[in-house]
């Protein structure tokens, strides 16, 4: 038995082999909550999941997919990044921009591996030129964010061959 009072929490943290780590049951606040930079937005808790993704389109408009949907995405550093989804349609979404497989300043995530592989981008965001000039060149930029519906495999081809020749297979 253990005469000392002291919560068993407080002699946790006042071991020096447990500095730094967090308690069991508490969170650091920059594991909670959201983050954003210019071109996305994401959830910052390593194993919190977004239920939808929003792009963001310059003139105002958004459209949101669920990840649910979500197919396979293909990147091409030189071309962008081709997303598919699919639902009642098959729905492409072109992203085009530079960086986009870059990790972002302080947030330990990037757009694809850390943000779309597992399910935390909240939203991507076409950004205006002048958005871009500020952001540097370490940072992830949109450009261009097109998105196409199709009905048949066919069209979806034809409309690649025009828009995005590297993705074509």
């Amino acid at each position: 038995m253990h005469d000392d009072l002291t919560p068993h929490t407080d002699r946790l943290s006042g071991n020096p082999h447990l500095s730094g780590r967090a308690l069991p049951g508490r969170k650091k606040p920059q594991e909670e909550g959201e983050g954003a930079c210019p071109a996305f937005g994401y959830l910052r808790g390593l194993h919190e999941r977004a239920s939808a993704i929003e792009f963001r389109l310059q003139h105002g408009n958004s459209v949101w997919f669920p990840y649910s949907w979500l197919g396979n995405w293909k990147f091409d550093p030189s071309e962008g990044l081709l997303i598919k989804f699919s639902g009642d349609l098959i729905y492409l979404v072109l992203i085009h921009g530079s960086n986009l497989d870059c990790r972002i300043e302080g947030g330990g995530i990037d757009l694809i591996r850390a943000g779309l592989q597992r399910h935390r981008v909240l939203f991507v965001r076409e950004m205006s030129e002048a958005d871009i000039a500020e952001v540097g060149e370490n940072s992830p930029t949109i450009d261009s964010i097109q998105i196409a519906e199709f009905e048949s495999r066919d069209a979806l081809k034809v409309w690649l061959e025009q828009n995005a020749p590297a993705f074509v297979t």
